[in-house]
């Protein structure tokens, strides 16, 4: 029996489900956090239902979400991407009620996730021999990709208002630290001190304290640096933005590439 079809018979072989990483992933992921973060502070803090049932709700629509995801046996942008928005809405949730309702604080929890983030990729790397995403062809190998997304996330918001609360930096500065780190990370990268796996990795995870702190800038008070867009307008916003983005991808990819005439 050759390969092909024994891809055809494993019932657990599937297709490469995650976004191709572009710049218009980046876009959408920063998008994608800033709406996790207001729509769970809307969800706790402006309907007052608190951490724990926010977490109620957030995990069971991200558990619905990525039973979903995981099952399909192909890349689904939607989908995709509205997993992606689960993890970071929850993971807004997870921090804070780490941070308020169990009092353990940012740094705390961050040091916690961190943890929690490390074990993750290195069970994943045992059982696979890489954290590459392009190498998930296995519906183990995608849940284990997910676990390490919730613990990523999750850790991007600590961090994020680790640097606004703890150190008082304000929600631009905490911005520009991230974006900082990331900019380092790239300079890393195209001087080969860094592989690609490394870079996608600290990148997706310092982009999500970015999209966190943005999310409270436009959602803050004017006297306390923010925007004052609230949550409601803030998470409709981003929502609005990442449809659009998203059409825009999805059209982009059913365009037939030119093809070479050869003379």
């Amino acid at each position: 029996m050759n390969s092909s079809n024994m891809e055809k018979t494993d019932p657990t072989r599937i297709g490469n489900k995650i976004a191709t990483v572009t710049a218009a992933f980046w876009l959408l992921k920063i998008l994608a956090t800033t709406l996790g973060e207001t729509a769970g502070d809307f969800l706790a803090q402006t309907l007052g239902l608190g951490y724990v049932a926010g977490l109620a709700i957030t995990g069971g629509l991200l558990l619905l979400l990525l039973a979903a995801q995981i099952r399909a046996r192909e890349y689904h942008p939607v989908l995709f991407w509205a997993a992606i928005v689960g993890t970071t809405t929850a993971g807004t949730e997870i921090s804070d009620m780490m941070d308020r309702t169990l009092e353990l604080g940012y740094a705390t929890g961050s040091v916690l996730l961190l943890l929690g983030l490390l074990v993750a990729l290195a069970v994943w790397y045992r059982r696979e021999g890489t954290l590459s995403i392009e190498g998930i062809r296995h519906r183990q190998a995608e849940a284990m990709f997910w676990i390490a997304v919730l613990f990523s996330n999750s850790l991007g918001t600590a961090y994020g208002d680790f640097l606004v609360d703890n150190l008082s930096l304000g929600y631009l500065a905490a911005a520009a630290v991230c974006t900082a780190v990331i900019a380092v990370v790239i300079l890393l990268h195209y001087s080969h001190a860094i592989n690609d796996v490394a870079l996608f990795w600290v990148a997706f995870i310092f982009t999500r304290p970015f999209g966190a702190t943005f999310g409270d800038l436009l959602t803050k008070p004017l006297a306390k640096g923010g925007f004052d867009l609230g949550t409601q307008n803030a998470s409709l916003v981003c929502f609005v933005l990442m449809a659009v983005l998203i059409g825009l991808t999805m059209r982009a990819s059913r365009q037939p590439q030119p093809q070479l005439v050869r003379k």
